[in-house]
This record gives structure tokens, sequence and C-alpha cells, in this order.
């Protein structure tokens, strides 16, 4: 069984650059208007690159088992 993660959007972080929806391998997240949204949160793998990525500290994952 693969990794989970659980994704933590901090909205007013977020200044919708749109560079955590462009990594995300598995299309987790997507844009909605201004800021990002986790559209299929039960995709999430936990790669952590939305995090990583994230210039703005505006998403948090953190591993499940």
């Amino acid at each position: 069984m693969s990794a989970k993660g659980k994704v933590e959007i901090i909205e007013r972080y977020c200044k919708g650059c749109n560079i955590c929806v462009e990594f995300c391998p598995t299309q987790v997240l997507e844009m909605d208007l201004f800021t990002v949204k986790a559209a299929k949160p039960e995709a999430c793998i936990a790669c952590m690159q939305c995090e990583l990525r994230c210039p703005d500290f505006a998403i948090k994952v953190e591993k499940i088992a």
C-alpha cells in the first residue's frame, strides 16, 4: 500500500501562483479563482511537492498510514 497524505491549505497565505497545482503528480489540487483547493484529497500520495514548492508556505501535507 502506498503512502497517503492529508493536505491542509492555509487560504490567507495563498497568492494563487498555481505552482503547487503544476507540481502535483496526482492532480489533487486545482485553482478556485485566486486560491488553491484540494479537489481530490483522496488521491494525495504524500509526495510533498506542493508543500516544498509553495513560495508562501500555504500548504502543509501530513503523512498518514
